[in-house]
C-alpha cells in the first residue's frame, strides 16, 4: 500500500509555496512564505496521519516528518 503524503513545494507560476496532497494536480492552499506553508502543511499532515515532505526551490526533498504509521520507525 502506498503511503499517503502531503508536500510543501515551490510554485513556479505564481511564486511562493504550495501545500499539496501526494498525487494531486492542484494545491490545497498557496502561501507567500515557505514558513507559512510548512506550518499549515504540518498541521494538515498531523490531522490526517500522513508523511510530510518539505521540498526546496530546486524541488528536492529537504526534510520529512512522519505523522502516521511509519513503516520504518527509528530504532530506540
Amino acid at each position: 500500500m502506498a503511503r499517503k503524503t502531503h508536500h510543501v513545494v515551490p510554485n513556479s507560476d505564481r511564486g511562493g509555496w504550495d501545500v499539496k496532497r501526494g498525487g494531486a494536480a492542484r494545491a490545497s492552499r498557496h502561501f507567500d512564505t515557505k514558513r507559512d506553508a510548512e506550518d499549515y502543511g504540518r498541521q494538515v499532515s498531523r490531522n490526517q496521519g500522513t508523511e510530510f515532505l518539505i521540498h526546496g526551490r530546486d524541488g528536492k526533498i529537504q526534510r520529512s516528518d512522519s505523522h502516521g504509521n511509519d513503516p520504518y520507525p527509528p530504532r530506540g
